[in-house]
């Protein structure tokens, strides 16, 4: 359950933020993808934004954890949270819209809910939690249009690969609840280190990236999506882990969806639905619903 937050403001803020790194991740993806394998591709970003981020800490004077304790649970945070979801979208998308990606990639916060009910129970599911996630499924159909809806049939590999990402996402955000307390660049860092390290090695056997000739703007489209869409938004990510709780965080995917549609409108030419409009105020509803507390009863007297 979400407790009184003092800072529920900077923390909202900082989940728009997110959203809207998140959400350019997509589009970078597809951009990246069109000269640069995914497995390379995610390969780069995972080493890159844990170069940045071991930098950040190194800056900050924050240790690195020696502990194998530690690095275990760094190991199954970056499974779940880099290493499968990230190359499953990155192959995905190589077929499929960024919109497609984006809606699929949004249930996030119905498998964390489910998950949260059935099996850990860590947060009281709430019947406006419930209103919440069915609000802001509304809202993501409205947006992205029944006719998007209709393309699910197509590329069922890669659509149901992203929905495999996406089912790895909610555990990744309830799992991210053993490293409270630590620093957020910490996990954030760790996480990706443990993932380069495991993605690296299989980029060079099975894609051999010393014989690839990417594009100007796919090597723009791979730094922006590691130092901004990873770097930054990992930091920001276990931030609100520890703030807004893990059902409260993945409700970004709500605010993720109308960005990364606007987003790859603007820079890939993929058109928005009419209802665009209703359909965001359906999601930010739901976002409402999800992260912002119940107010208390005042005390009897």
């Amino acid at each position: 359950m979400i407790s009184h937050n003092p800072n529920l403001a900077k923390d909202l803020a900082l989940l728009l933020a997110l959203s809207t790194l998140w959400g350019a991740s997509y589009s970078f993806i597809k951009i990246g993808i069109e000269t640069i394998p995914p497995v390379t591709l995610i390969a780069a970003r995972t080493f890159i934004a844990g170069a940045v981020l071991v930098g950040i800490m190194q800056w900050r004077g924050v240790a690195i954890p020696s502990d194998a304790a530690t690095w275990r649970r760094l190991l199954v945070q970056a499974s779940l949270n880099c290493v499968i979801p990230f190359t499953l979208i990155a192959w995905a998308q190589q077929t499929i819209d960024a919109a497609l990606a984006v809606i699929l990639n949004a249930a996030s916060p119905i498998f964390a809910f489910l998950i949260t009910a059935g099996v850990t129970r860590h947060e009281a599911v709430t019947g406006r939690k419930l209103f919440g996630v069915g609000i802001g499924m509304a809202g993501i159909c409205l947006i992205v249009g029944v006719q998007a809806l209709g393309g699910v049939g197509q590329a069922l590999w890669a659509q149901l690969a992203v929905i495999a990402a996406t089912l790895c996402y909610a555990g990744a955000a309830i799992f991210g609840r053993n490293f409270k307390g630590s620093d957020p660049v910490v996990p954030a860092a760790g996480s990706m280190i443990c993932g380069a390290a495991i993605l690296v090695p299989l980029s060079l056997v099975t894609e051999r990236p010393w014989t690839l000739a990417p594009s100007l703007v796919s090597v723009l489209a791979l730094l922006a999506l590691s130092i901004f869409s990873t770097a930054l938004a990992f930091v920001i990510y276990f931030r609100l882990i520890q703030t807004l709780g893990s059902v409260g965080t993945t409700a970004q995917a709500y605010l993720r969806v109308p960005i990364g549609v606007a987003i790859g409108f603007v820079f890939l030419g993929e058109s928005l639905s009419p209802t665009a409009l209703i359909g965001m105020l359906c999601v930010i509803a739901g976002v409402a619903a999800m992260t912002i507390p119940a107010r208390q009863p005042a005390p009897v007297r």
